[in-house]
């Protein structure tokens, strides 16, 4: 659900709107799930979609999604959550995979103009990074959101990381990046990300990994710049079975 808050000021006793930008109120979700295999072993795509639409979330970042693959029936998996949520989507493949795709997709409620699958540094697998253009009312800039599964290790993941900051720089407006970052908030990625992003504090339950016995915080949605977002809400959704991660949702003003 998306909000728009003007302020308001009092001049000759009459309300005006002060020379203050419009805030854009989005709610963003991150969400590894496991190609929809949850720890009871069920593939149930409807089960994600469900926690999905109960969070109303404007933006999503989902990893581990399989386009037509054996392993999930040949099911096409971002075109199908699109459908169950009424979202916008687009998939980014990292490789081909069991005669389909495995990758990630994102889900938008706000219009995009377009989906770039930025390519990244492999390692044992391909990775990427999906990015959307994202058109933000009554705003003069767009926000570019992007996709997150770095991987395998700290020095393939910290070139990963390098990589899509570099082909981020240009950008002048605000930048989302979420996902599974497969990196603890002490590490050498996060430091990195942290030079030029604003990383939101989860509060105490902020573990989301691995969501039936929550022991490490890996996923993470970040911004830049910082002084374009204010954070509504942070926290951790505790579903402990639909997926091997727990869902993040981030609640940010946007100026």
């Amino acid at each position: 659900m998306i909000l728009f808050l003007v302020a308001l000021v009092a001049q000759g006793g009459s309300p005006a709107v002060a020379s203050e930008a419009p805030r854009t109120t989005l709610r963003i979700l991150a969400y590894n799930i496991h190609h929809g295999a949850g720890n009871d072993e069920k593939l149930d795509l409807q089960r994600i979609a469900h926690l999905i639409r109960s969070l109303d979330p404007d933006l999503v970042a989902l990893q581990e999604v399989d386009n037509r693959t054996e392993r999930t029936g040949r099911r096409d998996q971002a075109a199908e959550l699109g459908r169950m949520t009424g979202m916008a989507w687009a998939f980014g493949s990292f490789m081909d995979y069991q005669g389909g795709e495995y990758g990630m997709a994102v889900l938008s409620a706000l219009p995009f103009a377009d989906s770039t699958n930025h390519r990244l540094p492999e390692g044992p697998e391909p990775r990427s990074s999906l990015a959307i253009r994202v058109q933000l009312p009554d705003e003069a800039d767009d926000l570019v959101f992007a996709g997150i599964h770095f991987y395998r290790t700290a020095e393939e993941r910290m070139a990963q990381a390098g990589r899509l900051l570099e082909v981020l720089e240009p950008e002048e407006g605000p930048v989302i990046l979420a996902g599974d970052f497969n990196s603890t908030p002490d590490s050498e990625v996060m430091g990195f990300i942290g030079e030029t992003f604003a990383i939101p504090d989860k509060g105490d339950d902020h573990f989301t990994f691995r969501s039936d016995r929550p022991d490490r915080e890996i996923d993470f949605i970040v911004a830049r710049p910082a002084e374009r977002f204010t954070v509504v809400e942070s926290r951790v959704i505790d579903e402990p079975v639909a997926s091997d991660h727990r869902p993040l949702l981030l609640v940010v003003e946007v100026r």
